[in-house]
């Protein structure tokens, strides 16, 4: 069963529309033997608040990053949360993905001086818990698709991580997980509206699905036919400078070496690529303008896992129009939410080769982002 994460996800019809993702048709429950990961950054506000923003949403990306080489390429659903990830693998993977997510971890402790809380449950262990985990795939281009989670397993499975339940330590001192292709080097990338805005939004607890369901249709299709919000990456693709901000994080993530000779290779290659496209050269199959049209295409900036997860470039009337309907339906009992504005957002890169054209690009706010929105709606609910 080599195959076994593509046998399920790669089943599962891709859709067009952000706008559907709460059709529960296009859902697919997991399998009854897999097994979900689930990671975060223990005090990422912390982090956030002395400005390791790049740091956090590395070590989100490297989880992605490493159970993807681990498992070869092969597909399988995750996402990427800011300061952390969550995927699903099946029992052929499993051991593949466990040394990737502990190797993860030990990296993140040891090149990232953060700490990254690892586990894996069993969705055995979800569904007894009154849980379920179903997967949809979100095609924000023609070159790839994202997965969508659904049914409240994603969200157990994080708060039993949290208590220390399904926990995975991580891998002895000095083990490094395959981080190839995780990059960092575009600029941040200013709002061009007005500001970025990050949107956090979870059903309250008892809301009525139906109702949840109401409010994020109501959201997505309100910012949709909005000419105020949009994607925050720029139509010709984010600012790239040389030498490039994310430098010591891409050094940090090579295998082999002193870290010295790591650095000196990451300037060298990233000086090569600045050149191929500022000056629009084309190597063999490599494109600048077209990879740079895909980066923009592929940018993972609007999600759903058991949540919406959004970040946003609009006006600042839309955003008060946002959280507005947002309030009325937290006053109803319905939604849990969190919103942070900041002048910019940022991007984290996987590209496991340039020739192809499903490269994966994770967006985030640049002041904080995600985990500035969850402490956001976690103070609200105090």
């Amino acid at each position: 069963m080599a195959g076994g994460s593509e046998i399920f996800y790669g089943g599962i019809p891709v859709f067009r529309g952000f706008a559907r993702l709460m059709d529960p048709a296009l859902y697919a429950p997991l399998p009854d033997d897999w097994t979900v990961g689930v990671a975060d950054i223990v005090e990422s506000t912390k982090a956030i608040a002395a400005q390791r923003y790049k740091a956090v949403n590395m070590a989100g990306a490297a989880v992605v990053a490493a159970v993807t080489n681990a498992l070869e390429g092969r597909e399988f659903p995750f996402v990427f949360g800011g300061d952390g990830a969550s995927f699903a693998v099946a029992p052929a993977d499993l051991d593949r993905a466990r040394e990737a997510l502990v190797a993860t971890a030990r990296w993140v402790h040891d090149d990232l001086d953060l700490v990254l809380r690892v586990a894996l449950v069993p969705m055995a262990a979800i569904r007894a818990a009154g849980a379920d985990v179903r997967v949809a795939r979100f095609g924000p281009s023609a070159n790839l698709s994202y997965a969508m989670f659904s049914g409240g397993g994603l969200a157990y499975a994080d708060a039993a991580m949290k208590r220390g339940a399904f926990a995975v330590d991580p891998a002895p001192q000095g083990t490094q997980p395959d981080l190839s292709g995780l990059s960092c080097r575009f600029e941040v990338m200013p709002s061009a509206r007005g500001l970025i805005l990050s949107v956090l939004v979870l059903p309250a607890k008892n809301a009525d699905p139906a109702s949840f369901r109401k409010v994020i249709e109501d959201i997505v299709v309100r910012i949709e036919k909005s000419p105020d919000a949009g994607r925050p990456v720029p139509a010709s693709g984010p600012p790239l400078h040389w030498p490039p901000q994310g430098m010591e994080y891409e050094a940090r993530a090579r295998r082999g070496g002193p870290l010295a000779l790591r650095r000196a290779v990451v300037l060298t290659f990233a000086l090569w690529a600045y050149t191929l496209m500022r000056f629009n050269i084309p190597v063999g199959k490599f494109a600048p303008k077209r990879y740079l049209q895909q980066v923009v295409e592929n940018s993972d900036f609007r999600k759903f896992d058991d949540g919406l997860r959004m970040i946003l470039d609009c006006t600042p009337e839309l955003a008060a129009d946002i959280e507005q309907r947002l309030a009325a339906a937290a006053a109803q009992g319905i939604v849990r939410y969190g919103l942070h504005e900041q002048d910019a957002a940022m991007m984290t890169c996987f590209t496991p080769s340039v020739m192809r054209a499903d490269h994966v690009h994770f967006i985030d706010g640049a002041r904080g982002g995600y985990a500035s929105a969850a402490t956001v709606l976690k103070a609200r609910a105090v």
